[in-house]
């Protein structure tokens, strides 16, 4: 099956060696370039099925923010990571900012287009020993992260938490806002403190500290109180 594709690596040369490698394989590459903060401007106009993110720290803002923007401008557009496996919870985070796929950046050739094809068809590509790993992290998180995710939420206020996991659920400022029944200029106060103690500039990056700290476990997904909760 023919592919179309975008790829969009942190390392240019790397970016470029993908692309003529799957030119080779019979694919139609329709752009490729660095860093991967270029994807969405790469994708945009030329429909690809699939966009190829390159990255040594795959779990990082720089990476979770295009492949958000990517997938919430394009949903039927699969996008499959491609990078190291430093901590399985970053594959998670990759995950749960839109990906359909995770590849390690020394898998085969023949092993990425595999993926791309599994991800272009709907299915989760990822290698089922990979796919153990981040199960197992998520279920017992070692004791580094579970340590790190009961400090941050040991910081935080009900409103706050609350805040945090609306944030996690995808609403914006003026959900979050009718959610604790504030004002919109209130619910962005709670928001900037809450990335100022994550140590966070964006509310993705936020998302993946709480899902690599362990925090949303400390939370226990569930919701403190709303409006009128103590704790401001």
């Amino acid at each position: 099956m023919t592919l179309r594709v975008v790829v969009a690596d942190d390392r240019r040369l790397v970016a470029e060696a993908l692309a003529s490698a799957l030119r080779m394989r019979g694919h139609r590459v329709l752009a490729a370039g660095s860093p991967v903060g270029r994807a969405v401007e790469l994708t945009t106009g030329r429909s690809p099925e699939v966009c190829l993110l390159g990255s040594a720290e795959p779990d990082g803002a720089s990476v979770l923010e295009p492949l958000a923007r990517l997938v919430a401008q394009s949903p039927k557009l699969a996008v499959v990571v491609l990078g190291p496996v430093p901590c399985p919870r970053g594959v998670a985070a990759a995950f749960a900012a839109g990906a359909r796929g995770y590849v390690r950046h020394d898998e085969r050739i023949d092993g990425v287009e595999r993926a791309l094809a599994r991800a272009r068809a709907g299915d989760a590509a990822v290698a089922p020993g990979l796919l153990r790993e981040v199960f197992g992290a998520l279920l017992e998180p070692g004791p580094a992260p579970a340590a790190e995710g009961a400090r941050l939420a040991a910081q935080l206020t009900p409103r706050e938490a609350h805040v945090l996991l609306r944030i996690v659920d995808g609403d914006d400022t003026r959900r979050i806002a009718d959610g604790l029944g504030v004002a919109p200029s209130t619910a962005r106060t709670h928001i900037q403190r809450l990335l100022a103690k994550l140590g966070t500039a964006t509310r993705l990056e936020a998302v993946a500290v709480a899902v690599r700290t362990g925090l949303l476990e400390q939370l226990g997904r569930t919701r403190p109180p709303g409006p009128g909760a103590a704790g401001d």
